[in-house]
């Protein structure tokens, strides 16, 4: 059974997938020759590489210090 903040999440994650593959389409897309300094091509770059950090904030592993595990590598206590 999912609870729903995990549905939630999931949704998000679908939805970001669908974000990137439009920005990539988009920047694959752009006419060449990109100048240097062609702020809408880097707006799309960096519209990108929000995408794909809220991507990864979604699914990584959170450490969040206890205190049976006040270190990351620490394992945990047996008492």
């Amino acid at each position: 059974m999912t609870t729903g903040y995990q549905s939630s999440i999931r949704s998000a994650q679908g939805q970001l997938e669908a974000a990137r593959r439009l920005l990539n389409t988009e920047i694959a897309d752009y006419p060449t020759p990109i100048a240097g300094c062609d702020a809408q091509f880097n707006h799309l770059l960096a519209e990108r590489q929000k995408v794909l950090n809220a991507i990864r904030v979604l699914t990584e592993t959170i450490f969040v210090p206890t205190p049976r595990t006040p270190t990351e590598h620490a394992g945990v206590e047996s008492r």
